[in-house]
């Protein structure tokens, strides 16, 4: 792209981690050819899918233009374990595809016949995207129903927006028409940036009366239905598997008998197992059932040939399904747990380094009296901090188990009682599948990436991520047994 007063771009760009943005470099002005010579070092979470650069031109005037991207998926990176240099063309981005986040709404269809309305109550919004340079967005939500179109107001400076508006449409007869529920970024210079939308059928609504939930925003060129339009179909459509689902978790393991959830798990790739689990955790802690679906997950991974000191490591959907039921209910708890800790490693940024090959050696003392430290006294010195943080990490870990969530202890009651009859002669056996989940699936990663995990608003700096890389091998040790 090239601004036809001046014949150039302002490039810059910002790196993504599948949605989220953790890198925007600094602005080359006035260059079709920039150069930035920048290097960063982030940690890439295992079930990660992709790493996609966009190439930005800065405008001061209106919003920054996309003028294109790459991305590096994760069997690109697995195909060069040495890492990977060279060009890469730029692909074009459309703007109304580039959407993440969900959507709150309860949507009815209201009175008798002849004088009927269409209710849609615009709750909130979560994770939208961020379009704007404050690192956020100002949402608002446009609602169309048969050549009417409604608006709400603007939440500024959010990609967590409350609105708590009802909106009415009268309903056309017959309801054929689909109402469409976008969400946009509003701009005061240039045009909106669009974030998302929800495509409702009416006829669905007006036999199931009301929707309530959560929904996924959709983009505007998905065309996963020959109209375009990605439509949500009302429960009705999928109380029968929602029934088979329950029963047959109700029911238990059955020798002989072919498992639904087991069929899920050999049919879905590595890349969608963990949309699918986080799924299925939500309908059933919607029916009261999380407990009795991990179990039954449980007692199918146990019934495979497996080895005590390797149970749950593979990414299999019991795994996938115990890693998201502890961040759909366990997030309080953790920042319960790590907030303190992974507070004052922000703050107090102290030097810590183990590794002899990559210690930093500087100059200690007053002025007059300088003299370089050995390698042996960093290492030293930053094997003290780290044992003072993960000293404060561990005591707090001990003492919360008053403030760890009933259903989570009972989760893992349900897997520590399964592994230990699975395996009688390895007692150890039951406390190493408790501590890979706790800690290598949940304490870790959030130990790691803390933005990740809604500990910080803002990416660690280098020497604050080495921190935590060290206190998240501990972890890991810890859930290795």
């Amino acid at each position: 792209m090239v601004k036809a007063c001046t014949g150039s771009s302002d490039p810059y760009c910002i790196v993504k981690i599948d949605d989220e943005a953790i890198i925007r470099t600094a602005t080359v002005w006035k260059t079709l050819s920039p150069f930035w010579g920048e290097e960063y070092e982030v940690q890439l979470q295992p079930g990660f899918h992709s790493i996609s650069i966009y190439v930005m031109d800065e405008d001061a005037l209106s919003r920054d233009d996309i003028i294109g991207k790459v991305c590096i998926t994760r069997d690109m990176l697995a195909e060069h374990p040495k890492g990977y240099s060279g060009w890469m063309s730029l692909s074009e981005v459309d703007p109304d595809e580039e959407v993440q986040g969900e959507i709150h709404l309860q949507v009815e269809v209201l009175g008798s016949q002849g004088s009927r309305r269409l209710r849609c109550s615009v709750l909130e919004a979560r994770d939208l995207a961020r379009k704007d340079r404050n690192g956020a967005s100002d949402p608002f939500v446009r609602l169309r129903y048969n050549g009417k179109t409604q608006e709400s107001t603007v939440v500024k400076k959010s990609c967590y927006p409350r609105w708590n508006e009802t909106f009415e449409f009268e309903l056309a007869e017959p309801a054929g028409e689909k109402l469409c529920v976008e969400v946009w970024d509003w701009d005061l210079v240039g045009r909106n940036d669009f974030l998302g939308k929800v495509v409702f059928s009416v006829q669905g609504l007006e036999v199931a009366g009301q929707e309530e939930g959560w929904f996924r925003l959709w983009p505007d060129k998905s065309k996963p239905t020959e109209d375009g339009d990605e439509t949500v179909l009302p429960s009705p459509c999928s109380q029968p598997l929602v029934q088979l689902l329950c029963q047959e978790v109700k029911s238990g393991r059955q020798d002989g008998q072919v498992h639904l959830v087991t069929l899920l798990d050999e049919t879905t790739t590595a890349e969608c197992r963990q949309e699918v689990a986080i799924n299925l955790v939500k309908l059933f802690l919607g029916q009261g059932l999380v407990k009795e679906f991990l179990d039954l997950l449980f007692e199918l991974e146990l019934a495979k040939p497996c080895e005590p000191n390797t149970l749950f490591r593979s990414n299999s959907l019991a795994s996938k399904s115990m890693e998201s039921f502890l961040k759909v209910t366990g997030m309080p708890y953790l920042h319960f747990v790590l907030g303190p800790t992974i507070t004052r490693v922000f703050e107090e940024k102290k030097y810590v380094e183990l590794d002899p090959g990559k210690v930093e050696i500087k100059d200690v003392g007053c002025s007059g009296l300088h003299r370089v430290q050995t390698e042996g006294e960093v290492i030293e010195q930053g094997r003290q901090h780290l044992q003072s943080y993960l000293g404060e990490l561990l005591d707090a870990i001990v003492r919360s188990a008053p403030a760890c969530p009933p259903l989570i202890r009972a989760a893992f009651r349900q897997l520590f009682q399964r592994v230990g009859e699975r395996f009688p002669q390895h007692q150890h056996a039951k406390f190493v599948a408790v501590t890979s989940f706790l800690c290598l699936r949940f304490f870790s990663p959030a130990v790691m990436t803390p933005k990740l995990f809604q500990l910080r608003a803002t990416h660690a700096d280098a020497r604050t991520s080495r921190t935590l890389l060290w206190s998240a091998r501990w972890c890991l040790q810890r859930g290795h047994g």
